[in-house]
């Protein structure tokens, strides 16, 4: 067993001794080629979650500051993303920028996994916000199926702000693969929308989440562009 693999055993194990968390459906995760997980986002913790219960490894995009928070709450940071695959960016460079996907696209068109969450950033008022059109984007141009994925709970484990983990239930729903036709740079702003329309449908429904017709703002955006 490799060394990833024995660190998903021991922590999906610890998941399980101490949150007891209901998970369904990842027997629908396809076992080979391109896959899109498309989550909804409540907690820091929840690319841990995903990485650790998907039946294959998965790669997600985050933030460069991550990595490099000084203090206690920067060390907690660091040692769970040793747990999982990151693709580090510089804030400001997230989103549904092509330069921002680029990394992501090189992922799947390898053959692999890549978390992403259409709403860009966590909802710290346990609503689900508009799907940016990223997830779409990286379906058409590679034909990787998109794996919705609702999460129920995971905030409890870790309370926005909070540099602590509490043990907490927590569920994990994984949906019916979508298919998506490879159509390179031939598809449309339209096509896209419509997809991830239909993604974020699915992602309700397995989360249960109250919606919100408006795109979601980190926190730290909203200090940067002068709001906060």
């Amino acid at each position: 067993m490799d060394s990833y693999r024995l660190l998903q055993t021991s922590v999906t194990t610890a998941f399980k001794a101490l949150c007891r968390p209901v998970v369904t459906g990842t027997d629908k995760v396809p076992d080979h080629g391109p896959v899109i997980i498309a989550s909804n986002h409540l907690s820091f913790l929840d690319s841990v979650i995903l990485s650790v219960m998907m039946p294959r490894r998965v790669k997600f995009i985050a933030k460069a500051e991550y990595l490099t928070t000084p203090g206690v709450k920067g060390h907690v940071m660091r040692e769970l993303f040793k747990m999982i695959d990151v693709i580090p960016v510089e804030r400001g460079q997230q989103g549904d920028s092509v330069a921002a996907l680029a990394p992501a696209l090189e992922h799947l068109e390898q053959g692999n996994i890549f978390g992403i969450y259409p709403e860009g950033t966590r909802s710290r008022d346990g609503y689900l916000y508009r799907g940016r059109n990223g997830v779409a984007y990286l379906a058409y141009m590679t034909g990787a199926p998109v794996v919705p994925v609702g999460l129920v709970g995971t905030q409890r484990l870790q309370p926005p702000g909070s540099t602590v983990i509490r043990p907490a239930r927590f569920e994990l729903h994984v949906g019916q693969a979508i298919e998506v036709p490879k159509a390179g740079p031939r598809h449309n702003g339209r096509m896209r929308k419509e997809l991830t329309e239909q993604v974020m449908d699915a992602i309700a429904e397995l989360s249960g989440q109250p919606r919100k017709d408006t795109y979601n703002q980190s926190p730290s955006a909203e200090k940067d562009s002068g709001r906060g």
